[in-house]
């Protein structure tokens, strides 16, 4: 297209003085006609190659991670495709203990949450860690921040579930304790499900 526009301006410069050269001869008014025809035919040719021209894509901003950040990057993600399993076993157990509590049910409630628990306490630290060491880098800042405030908020949820569990007798008998317990329960791994997402299928 640029090839085009730089032939079609070599051939104005060669016809045009010579078309503005016969109007001088017809007259003002031809001359006025050429002027104006050679005028716009040069800024129509220059606004053309103007648009051509496109403008360059954002450069993606370089950041040097250190060995530290990569290898609490690999706990971090190994400890979260655990997690995920255990938070649809423990959902599944939680619901059932819901229904019909027993010893039993609530024993095995206790073993997936404290997995869930270590788990989950591994995930923190990396995760704090690199995202205060992250703090610089430009680049996804905003899906690292979005991540990680939905990771504390999970945090704070998981202890919240943990205080209003099952650690004594009264719980099997009143339905609003246990209600309680489920609601903040499942809240807190829909925050920690999200935050998971959003980083598995960032990109980053």
């Amino acid at each position: 297209m640029r090839s085009l526009l730089v032939t079609g301006l070599l051939l104005g410069a060669l016809v045009l003085p010579a078309r503005h050269a016969a109007a001088q001869d017809d007259g003002p008014l031809h001359a006025a006609l050429a002027n104006a025809f050679s005028s716009g035919a040069l800024t129509m040719a220059l606004s053309s190659d103007a648009a051509d021209k496109q403008s360059p894509a954002p450069r993606v901003v370089a950041f040097e991670y250190s060995e530290g950040y990569r290898t609490r990057a690999k706990i971090h993600r190994i400890a979260s495709f655990a997690t995920l399993p255990l938070f649809a076993t423990e959902g599944f157990v939680g619901q059932s203990l819901y229904d019909n509590p027993s010893d039993g049910k609530k024993s095995a409630h206790l073993a997936v949450a404290t997995g869930i628990g270590v788990l989950f306490g591994v995930n923190t630290v990396t995760g704090v860690w690199n995202l205060v060491e992250a703090r610089h880098d430009p680049n996804h800042s905003t899906r690292r921040w979005v991540h990680g405030l939905l990771m504390l908020g999970a945090d704070g949820g998981f202890l919240a579930t943990a205080a209003t569990g099952p650690s004594r007798r009264a719980f099997f008998i009143n339905s609003d304790d246990r209600s309680m317990h489920r609601t903040v329960a499942f809240t807190s791994i829909g925050l920690a499900s999200a935050g998971y997402l959003i980083m598995l299928f960032g990109g980053h």
